[in-house]
């Protein structure tokens, strides 16, 4: 027939002449590319006729092809084992996956099996529907008691406990007793002996004034950072005051895979139907029984981003009320949860205090005003020096005791009228020229800090001069410079006249280090 021969000589310009046609010019082009006998006629056919510099640029030539040759194998023998690789890869996850499967089965057929006998038990006892979980808890109470007429341990918090760690602490301390606090010390005394210690115990030296900003700063936040160069004892600060305060600071290294609360808190894994806590939530449930002043180190905090893993507890101890200070762990209730984790919910410790150490380089995040506004930030540039101290003990310090100093500090200290005013028509002028604002935040911050930086042994105008260099004109980084040089110059003429040029000298020499910036 004529269509026939139509179907044939059409599917013939498709599939013989096409497709085949495709494989076979591939098929000979990779044969002639690796036709070496090929390139030796050629090569034999133009030597004659070469000359010096010919034959170099020949040379030249067959050594770049059989270059090209071998990249070529050797990236088809690559890409074949990669594959074979992801391959394997691809069947073992597909045989783990099958075997998971397998067990969730046999988990579910071992978990129906159970439900009948146990439905056989009631309706042999005539019990109710309702009150097979009664049964169950009789089966164990009857399992543990065979068990200790066998011999066995008790329970520990392992066999009952979701909350592993925090029930351990309710084990460890259900007959705690409280030492006694030195509730006679005051803050320049506990100034000098920190010092004193940190010097003559673990040969630490810092300056004074650096020890009355750290205490001072916990007087207005609960977030402290510590930042500048490597090697100055920003870590080493904290660990000190620990051990001074003999009372072992929690430090946790932040990752840069840290995204959220879980890094903080931890998590519930409904696999093993545990919480898996972290050792920072094991320190904040021990605080709850305790009146001694706990810290938490954040160590190279910003090597991830603060505000993502930061964020949830930033905001809880943001709150007015520290009946409002709670976090939540769990959306369901167990008998066996620990004894302060109450309806799920965990109220935070109010005397825990979180310490963060930045180091400021290229491998770190930049560190949000959201973070820096709520902390207290405290640059550590320069090696201490060195000098004598004498032989200092411990001191065993109640937070409530130092939580009534900072609150005597804020009547006694309480700052000036004067500078108030002084303060506010600055932030007058800085909105004027600045486009900032301080905000209330910060003017709160201020009026606890620097009572409490007086009260350690500082002045009020270095303490207004610290705030405001940390928590106002750091905010001029984000500024364009180049705009705001000549403003800069005007702004230290407006400090020196109304502060006076002997003061506010933090704030200078950190507006003259922008200008060099520029």
């Amino acid at each position: 027939m004529i269509v026939t021969k139509f179907i044939a000589e059409f599917l013939n310009q498709f599939f013989i002449k096409g497709v085949w046609g495709i494989f076979k010019g591939i098929g000979l082009g990779i044969a002639n590319i690796f036709n070496i006998p090929e390139y030796i006629n050629i090569f034999k056919s133009w030597a004659g006729d070469f000359k010096a510099v010919d034959w170099v640029l020949a040379i030249l030539t067959v050594i770049a092809t059989v270059v090209v040759l071998a990249a070529m194998v050797i990236l088809v023998v690559v890409l074949i084992k990669k594959y074979i690789r992801v391959r394997r890869t691809l069947v073992d996850q597909e045989e783990l996956l099958n075997e998971v499967g397998n067990l969730n089965r046999e988990i579910i057929k071992l978990h129906n099996e159970k439900e009948r006998i146990l439905a056989m038990k009631v309706s042999q006892l005539g019990l109710k529907p309702g009150e097979s979980a009664f049964l169950e808890q009789e089966e164990d109470a009857q399992e543990e008691g065979e068990k200790k007429a066998d011999g066995e341990v008790d329970k520990t918090a392992d066999d009952y406990s979701r909350f592993y760690k925090c029930t351990q602490v309710d084990i460890e301390l259900e007959d705690y007793v409280a030492p006694e606090y030195d509730n006679e010390i005051t803050l320049p005394e506990i100034c000098d002996m920190f010092r004193n210690y940190a010097c003559s115990r673990l040969g630490l030296f810092y300056e004074i004034k650096v020890i009355r900003l750290f205490l001072s700063a916990f007087a207005s936040t609960r977030l402290i950072i510590l930042q500048g160069i490597s090697g100055t004892g920003k870590t080493s600060l904290a660990y000190a005051w620990g051990k001074f305060l003999q009372n072992p600071v929690t430090i946790a290294s932040v990752q840069p895979s840290w995204r959220d609360r879980t890094e903080i808190f931890g998590y519930f894994n409904e696999f093993t139907k545990r919480f898996n806590e972290t050792e920072v939530l094991k320190k904040m449930y021990e605080a709850t029984f305790k009146e001694d002043i706990f810290i938490t180190v954040l160590d190279e905090m910003n090597i991830a981003r603060v505000e993502y893993y930061f964020a949830e507890l930033l905001s809880i101890l943001e709150m007015p009320s520290r009946d409002e200070w709670v976090v939540s762990l769990v959306p369901s209730v167990w008998q066996t949860d620990p004894k302060h984790v109450i309806d799920g919910k965990l109220k935070l410790p109010e005397n825990m205090w979180y310490i963060g150490t930045i180091n400021n380089d290229d491998s770190t995040f930049a560190v949000s005003d959201k973070v820096y506004d709520r902390a207290i930030p405290i640059d550590l540039n320069s090696k201490g020096k060195f000098f004598e101290a004498p032989y200092t003990e411990n001191l065993t310090l109640s937070y409530k005791h130092l939580e009534s100093m900072f609150r005597d500090c804020q009547t006694k200290y309480k700052v000036s009228d004067e500078n108030l005013k002084k303060i506010e028509e600055l932030d007058d002028y800085v909105i004027e020229h600045f486009r900032l604002a301080f905000g209330n935040r910060i003017v709160k911050q201020l009026k606890e800090f620097v009572p409490a930086y007086v009260g350690c042994g500082g002045t009020e105008i270095d303490g207004i001069d610290f705030v405001l260099a940390k928590k106002v004109f750091r905010k001029f980084e984000s500024l364009n410079l180049s705009f705001i040089r000549d403003e800069i110059d005007g702004l230290i003429t407006y400090l020196n006249k109304h502060f006076g040029k002997a003061n506010m000298n933090e704030c200078k020499e950190y507006l003259q280090l922008l200008k060099r910036l520029m």
